[in-house]
């Protein structure tokens, strides 16, 4: 199949709403939201104290999540298959090559990125936000919530940065989810499959959607974000 042929081949795909393609869709928007959702609640918080609150080795917890956002996807994926399989801590659960079990790992590896840009994004806000609100009788709480709206835009981007991450990562997903059809393959597994299999339409398909849904998450971010 000549590259032309396989363009045509992977509109069609998506015009006829191929099971096959919009099966492995669903899977990645599922994985990535929870997994970024979760990620969130756990990293957003930590890069927020981090950047307000002065502690004895917080230099080097900052080094440590800009490190920990550089590991290795398949590092990520071999650290969760040993916390997941049947010997490993959550073995009990039963998780191994199921969409929890990619979840995990994604939550894994994202959480210390959203870290690290949370503290990037709060260190770089007027530091008289907070000194100014707790003069004016606000309490430590109150101050950082004050800080919080200032720089929700920032944080909005940051939890985007996270969701593109995961919805275009591979690693993770095929080492713990074990690219099963219409359980855990997920759109960058299936491209990964298909084109070793020669089937370039497919894959070509896939491409797109995955382009598509990152255009479509950017726009939405753009059109929910106030201008500065």
């Amino acid at each position: 199949m000549s590259f032309r042929e396989a363009i045509i081949a992977a509109f069609e795909l998506l015009a006829t709403l191929d099971p096959q393609v919009f099966s492995a869709a669903a899977v990645s928007l599922r994985v990535a939201i929870v997994a970024t959702i979760l990620a969130t609640v756990l990293g957003v918080p930590i890069g927020f104290c981090v950047a307000l609150r002065q502690f004895p080795g917080r230099r080097a917890v900052e080094v440590g999540l800009k490190t920990l956002t550089a590991l290795p996807t398949v590092v990520v994926g071999l650290l969760t298959y040993m916390l997941v399989s049947r010997r490993g801590p959550l073995g009990v659960l039963g998780l191994l090559y199921t969409q929890w079990a990619m979840i995990v790992g994604e939550t894994i590896l994202v959480t210390p990125l959203l870290a690290a840009l949370t503290v990037a994004v709060v260190g770089g806000a007027d530091p008289r936000i907070e000194d100014t609100a707790l003069t004016l009788g606000a309490s430590r709480m109150g101050a950082a919530l004050t800080v919080l709206s200032e720089v929700r835009p920032g944080l909005v981007a940051v939890v985007v940065a996270g969701f593109g991450r995961l919805i275009s990562e591979l690693g993770v997903a095929l080492m713990v989810g074990g690219n099963i059809a219409g359980s855990t393959r997920s759109m960058t597994t299936a491209i990964a499959l298909e084109t070793s299999k020669g089937e370039f339409a497919l894959a070509f398909a896939l491409g797109l959607l995955l382009l598509t849904v990152a255009l479509a998450v950017n726009v939405l971010v753009a059109a929910l974000t106030p201008a500065r």
